[in-house]
C-alpha cells in the first residue's frame, strides 16, 4: 500500500475511534445530567478524548505505519548489504 494512503487511512481510523468513543461518553454524561448541552464540560470531554486518542495513535503508529513498508523481503533484509 502507498505510504501516503496508509497514513491517511491510519489517521482516519483514529478520528472515527475518537469521535465514536467521545460521543458515547458524552451521551452517557448528558443522559446522567452531569452537564448540559453546549457546556464547557462537553468541550472538556471531547478535548480529553482527543488528547488520549493522539497519545494512543502516536504509540501505535510505528507498528502500523512501518509494517510492510520494505520491498517485500520476508527475511527483513533490504538488499543493501551484499553479505
Amino acid at each position: 500500500m502507498n505510504p501516503t494512503l496508509r497514513g491517511v487511512v491510519y489517521v482516519s481510523v483514529w478520528v472515527v475511534i475518537w469521535g465514536t468513543v467521545a460521543s458515547l461518553m458524552d451521551w452517557l454524561l448528558l443522559a446522567g445530567e452531569v452537564y448540559g448541552t453546549g457546556s464547557s464540560g462537553q468541550a472538556v470531554t471531547f478535548i480529553a478524548y482527543a488528547a488520549a486518542t493522539v497519545v494512543l495513535a502516536t504509540r501505535f503508529s510505528n507498528r502500523f505505519l512501518t509494517s510492510g513498508v520494505n520491498d517485500g523481503n520476508s527475511d527483513g533484509n533490504d538488499g543493501s548489504d551484499p553479505d
